[in-house]
């Protein structure tokens, strides 16, 4: 696997590229713009009403950014002809069948041309709908496998997930696959066209009872909730988020996105024509493990260097995130901080937990986003869980041991310094890209 074998894998292919706009999406696409300019056709899929409006959502949201200064810088004025000769943005959904593309003439050439279908579409935000969640993540992945068996010159089909997916498990966590029909809790199984149905049949009520598009939004939210880290740090450096809680030993499986490109484009060329079906956890915990106690400790130490700037210029001064390791201890602190009695705070528990909106409502309002977040990250922040890698690692030593441009294509997570890293690049990047005054 020499570099020059890496870059002709991808020389003359077609690459069909699902959740065109989101993050890994974006920087998969520009790293192949960039290192193999012979590409022969990449298809994006977007949601939009049509392949004119799919186009300018990509001037708009993909081609402009940042991401895209070094070839920028390269071509000048000849970005937009260079990317536009290579790149094919088309309207479509995947939570429809064929991915919702209408046009049927441009299926059949899709079907007949493309070489590589990459998967990185899902629903990003951390507080999703669960008829939403269930219609992107779960049927726009079964929608995306069906459209790839009718690629007649399929090589490989890329899908890419979070690691968390595997849910609330503790100890070391295998690279296993979860089929079809599998839970992550109890012994039945799953039916997801069963799970569709009751989604549907729950709405059905819920607007034969006259709710509004509010009170449904928030009732399908409390369905399923997804992790993020960056929510947490956002609201401490803008001074909303004193206290969470959490284990300070929890380790944080985090890397960063290029890293996790770079190991895409590997598994791409090593597993091209197999059959088999092989997962790759791409993380640090077992190469280079952050705990809690050290990301809280840092951005303690960039936000008091530097101090967040509201909209009315007033500098924010934060102080040492408290991080309590137990719900009694957070939930003593909240009562005296807010001078609110225990009890309300136990409720407060239970409609986070079990949506008791009605008392919610009366709660002030702080305690309402604290303890909010605190539901989310719950099972993120106590997470037991330690991913093995060694697939991952078996593409690591086809690199070291075949001379590949490291700089090119690095993905060894034991090189990161995780406070350089934080301090210097993630935590900037976030107040970048964004947190919004």
């Amino acid at each position: 696997m020499e570099l020059e074998c890496i870059l002709r894998f991808f020389e003359n292919k077609t690459i069909l590229i699902i959740g065109a706009t989101g993050f890994l999406a974006k920087v998969f696409m520009e790293k192949i713009l960039r290192v193999q300019p012979n590409v022969k056709r990449i298809y994006l899929l977007l949601r939009a009403s049509d392949n004119e409006f799919a186009t300018q959502r990509f001037c708009h949201e993909v081609i402009g950014l940042d991401l895209f200064n070094v070839l920028r810088k390269s071509l000048g004025a000849n970005l937009e002809s260079y990317v536009f000769e290579r790149v094919t943005p088309i309207s479509g959904d995947i939570c429809d069948v064929n991915l919702g593309i209408k046009d049927s003439i441009l299926r059949e050439e899709m079907w007949n041309e493309i070489d590589i279908v990459l998967n990185s579409a899902a629903t990003t935000n951390f507080d999703e709908r669960y008829d939403v969640a269930l219609g992107i993540n779960t049927f726009g992945a079964l929608h995306v496998l069906s459209f790839a068996k009718k690629c007649i010159k399929l090589k490989v089909l890329l899908h890419v997930s979070t690691a968390y997916v595997c849910g609330e498990k503790g100890g070391y966590i295998l690279e296993s696959p979860i089929y079809k029909g599998d839970r992550l809790k109890g012994t039945s199984r799953l039916d997801i066209n069963v799970e569709k149905e009751l989604v549907e049949e729950y709405l059905d009520r819920l607007r034969v009872q006259g709710a509004t598009n509010e009170e449904i939004t928030s009732t399908m939210k409390d369905f399923g909730t997804k992790r993020t880290v960056d929510g947490v740090i956002a609201a401490y450096g803008k001074g909303k988020l004193k206290c969470f809680l959490g284990h300070p030993k929890t380790i944080m499986d985090v890397i960063p996105a290029d890293m996790v490109v770079n190991s895409m484009i590997m598994a791409m060329v090593a597993h091209a024509n197999k059959s088999s079906q092989i997962i790759f956890h791409v993380g640090s915990s077992m190469r280079n493990p952050m705990k809690l106690s050290s990301l809280s400790d840092l951005s303690s130490l960039y936000f008091t260097q530097n101090p967040w700037i509201d909209r009315n210029g007033k500098s924010i001064k934060v102080s040492k995130m408290i991080v309590f390791s137990n719900i009694d201890m957070f939930q003593a602190y909240m009562a005296i901080r807010y001078k609110l009695p225990l009890k309300v705070l136990w409720l407060a528990n239970l409609v986070l937990f079990q949506y008791y909106r009605e008392i919610y409502i009366n709660l002030n309002r702080k305690v309402k986003v604290v303890m909010r977040l605190v539901d989310l990250y719950k099972p993120y922040v106590f997470f037991t869980g330690c991913f093995d890698d060694s697939n991952t690692e078996k593409l690591r030593v086809t690199i070291r041991e075949n001379d590949v441009d490291m700089h090119l294509f690095n993905f060894d997570p034991k090189c990161i310094d995780w406070g350089d890293y934080i301090m210097n690049t993630h935590i900037p990047g976030l107040i970048k890209y964004s947190m919004k005054r």
